[in-house]
């Protein structure tokens, strides 16, 4: 499929968002979300075709799943959106000079914004909405696994931007193939920034093969570190939490580091895993420490590749940190700079780890879960972006502009 005909209709659709003032986008948003609840039964049907095809046991069947309850949290969440001031338009800055000329720097819409992302057609909803909102407009890349979901989504948000009378090319589905996968990456003078929602596999692709600029967000190699001041009680609810809370997202726990002198607490500090059949993948002196006090049947011993894994499932490693350097080492070499956590009652530790541990989040005596645009305050996220250039963190609706400068002088010449 020759995707260029959508993409010109796509940039075209943009210049339209420039007519829609904050009150009518609200206006729209609110309709979406109204039309959500509406077809529940439509987008859970459509669901359930695609749910068909993947095994239940499959770490992306979660991720996959529509229900009643996760669609009125969808469409809550569209409204709380459409409820935040407008990111676009905000003066950044603004000065003059001694000549006279007047510098302002003010946020304004990327344009057309390509998201690729997997089984998550939740995202569908999340991308439109926020996009709308900061005056973007979108093309999205949704995977094979999610098709019939996703598909039905579009659907239901561009008949609500008909009834608005609002051009419905501001938000257009590609196909899943490959082809267009790398037609959207390279589609230079079409789409302004591309940002990838997704594995590690799905990450890499898309910088390998990217011309336009990439945002980088999704994989999360997540650690907690329990040195050798922790509160084992403290510690064995947040280890759970951030471990089992929902094991197919991107802020679950995936590797526990334990100071070696804390050993002796650490079958406490995983008891609430085992009845939540999370196996464990341990080096030798963490395997020791739990052989006859955690499960036999989810107590194994740890291969090279246990650590450095997003697990996406009830699976967690341990690595044993001799000292306070030997864990800072081990997060920094196995880390996807995602979200980073240490439990310590020791604030000369907390405050050593928050300052060498390089990630988006860094957490101190609670579960990395709460990396989320909307635990943060922030409404919603598109994701969380991995590196520095630009958004570290939940990339909310102020992530979703950039900005331009406005010059303003009265004849001025510069000699």
């Amino acid at each position: 499929m020759d995707c260029k005909p959508v993409f010109s209709e796509v940039k075209k659709a943009g210049r339209t968002l420039d007519i829609l003032d904050d009150k009518r986008i609200n206006e729209v948003l609110l309709a979406v979300a109204d039309a959500a609840e509406a077809n529940m039964s439509f987008i859970i049907s459509a669901n359930e075709k695609d749910l068909a095809l993947m095994e239940s046991s499959d770490p992306l069947y979660d991720r996959l799943l529509i229900t009643p309850e996760r669609i009125r949290s969808i469409a809550s969440g569209i409204r709380n959106i459409a409820a935040l001031p407008s990111p676009v338009g905000r003066i950044i800055s603004e000065y003059e000079k001694p000549d006279g000329l007047k510098i302002t720097r003010k946020s304004v819409p990327f344009g057309v914004i390509g998201i690729i992302y997997e089984a998550r057609p939740n995202v569908t909803f999340d991308v439109f909405s926020l996009c709308l909102k900061s005056g973007n407009v979108s093309i999205l890349k949704g995977g094979s696994d999610a098709i019939y979901s996703n598909s039905a989504i579009v659907r239901i948000i561009k008949d609500t931007l008909v009834k608005c009378n609002v051009n419905h090319d501001i938000i257009s589905l590609l196909s899943p193939g490959r082809d267009e996968t790398l037609q959207l990456l390279n589609a230079r003078g079409y789409v302004d920034l591309i940002i990838p929602r997704g594995s590690q596999g799905l990450i890499d692709y898309v910088r390998e093969n990217a011309s336009v600029p990439v945002i980088e967000t999704g994989a999360g190699i997540c650690h907690t570190y329990f040195d050798e001041h922790g509160d084992h009680e403290k510690g064995k609810i947040i280890i759970h939490n951030a471990k089992t809370r929902r094991v197919s997202v991107c802020n679950a726990l995936d590797c526990l580091v334990v100071h070696e002198s804390s050993l002796k607490d650490l079958a406490v500090l995983v008891e609430l895993c085992s009845p939540e059949n999370v196996i464990i993948y341990a080096d030798e002196k963490a395997y020791n420490a739990l052989k006859g006090k955690y499960p036999e049947s989810l107590l194994k011993r740890a291969a090279q590749d246990s650590f450095g894994k997003e697990f996406l499932s009830y699976k967690m490693a341990i690595k044993t940190a001799g000292t306070f350097s030997e864990a800072l080492e081990h997060i920094a070499k196995y880390s996807s700079k995602h979200s980073e956590a240490i439990i310590s009652e020791d604030k000369k530790r907390i405050d050593e780890f928050c300052q060498y541990v390089d990630a988006a989040a860094v957490y101190a005596n609670t579960s990395t879960a709460f990396t989320d645009g909307a635990e943060f305050g922030l409404g919603a996220e598109i994701g969380i972006s991995t590196q520095k250039l630009h958004a570290r963190g939940p990339m909310a609706l102020e992530e979703m502009t950039t900005y331009k400068w406005v010059i303003c002088g009265n004849g001025q010449t510069r000699p």
